[in-house]
């Protein structure tokens, strides 16, 4: 009997892989007969397990969805895995989730081998976050729930939005996919008033309901990722500059990705970056570790400041300490 139970639960855990598996394949990992691999499955679909099987030269067996959780059998790395992640979720981007992950983690810390709970308890003790300087906005799981059926769905969503000048709009909009990055969360979709693709910070918008009607998907004109690179960047930048930089394009291209800036060729040993950020200060220091020469002419304020920053560390290493004098 201990031995069936314990094939059982084998048996259960590859099934719960994403995949199908055929009989002679299932036999093969838990060595046995297929006849006895069919006489577990059925023992499995008396206990509540939806297995659903297909016959054929590619028929096999794949565990369904069913009325009831059934239990997660994880291996030693999915348990740890599991474990990080959702101390991680519990203090992410996505507000609702806190103590649904706390709950979680505690059930599954309270059953983890004793070697397993070691591996978990010295990343909790010697692995330390550091706090970011700009919390970002968190986002509503339900709100994120909502977003994410009206893709798979394809039903065309309608919300009021704050645009980053603070003015107010409402939109309806095909949505295709949601994107994180960072500590924030972007919609990417097709703007049905303006007929072009978006990118909308989900923080920043209010779905109303009920959703709208359904719609044909279009092709995506680029990935989700590379639209909300390019479509962030420059909107989410208080101060911007065209910097002349003394380098090749392709040698700069290497530091400086879609979500940096934009690189154009000048000639065989200069580009011009298209960047910003949200303070001068950082942006003139952005610009310090590139590492090469530029030239920088505008705005004004950004001039100043790299002119200042330049006497300041010229005096560095120029006058003597006080100790000296």
């Amino acid at each position: 009997m201990l031995e069936t139970a314990a094939r059982l639960l084998r048996l259960l855990s590859l099934l719960q892989t994403p995949r199908e598996w055929t009989g002679a394949e299932l036999a093969e990992r838990l060595s046995v007969s297929t006849r006895t691999v069919r006489n577990d499955v059925d023992r499995l679909r008396n206990l509540g397990y939806p297995v659903h099987g297909s016959r054929g030269a590619v028929g096999g067996y794949r565990l369904g969805a069913g009325g009831t959780l059934p239990p997660l059998l994880l291996d030693d790395e999915e348990a740890v895995a599991v474990a990080i992640g959702l101390r991680t979720a519990a203090g992410g981007t996505i507000t609702g989730v806190e103590e649904t992950s706390l709950r979680a983690l505690a059930k599954l810390e309270q059953v983890l081998p004793a070697r397993l709970q070691r591996r978990v308890d010295a990343l909790k003790r010697y692995a330390v976050v550091v706090p970011r300087d700009d919390l970002g906005p968190r986002v509503d799981a339900d709100r994120l729930s909502v977003l994410a059926a009206a893709c798979r769905d394809h039903e065309r969503l309608r919300f009021g939005y704050r645009s980053h000048d603070g003015s107010e709009s409402r939109r309806e909009v095909e949505p295709y996919r949601l994107v994180n990055w960072g500590r924030r969360w972007y919609l990417v979709g097709f703007d049905v008033e303006r007929a072009d693709w978006r990118t909308f910070r989900v923080d920043r918008l209010h779905p109303r309901t009920p959703t709208g009607p359904r719609f044909i998907p279009r092709d995506l004109p680029e990935e989700a990722v590379d639209q909300v690179r390019r479509g962030v960047s420059s909107a989410a930048w208080r101060y911007r500059a065209q910097v002349v930089v003394h380098a090749p394009a392709e040698q700069l291209i290497e530091q400086i990705n879609a979500a940096i800036g934009t690189i154009t060729p000048v000639d065989d040993t200069h580009c011009l970056l298209d960047t910003g950020a949200d303070s001068i200060e950082a942006l003139a220091v952005h610009l310090g570790l590139l590492g090469v020469d530029f030239t920088v002419t505008e705005p004004a304020e950004l001039v100043e400041l790299v002119r200042t920053l330049a006497g300041r560390y010229h005096r560095a290493t120029t006058e003597p300490r006080p100790q000296d004098t």
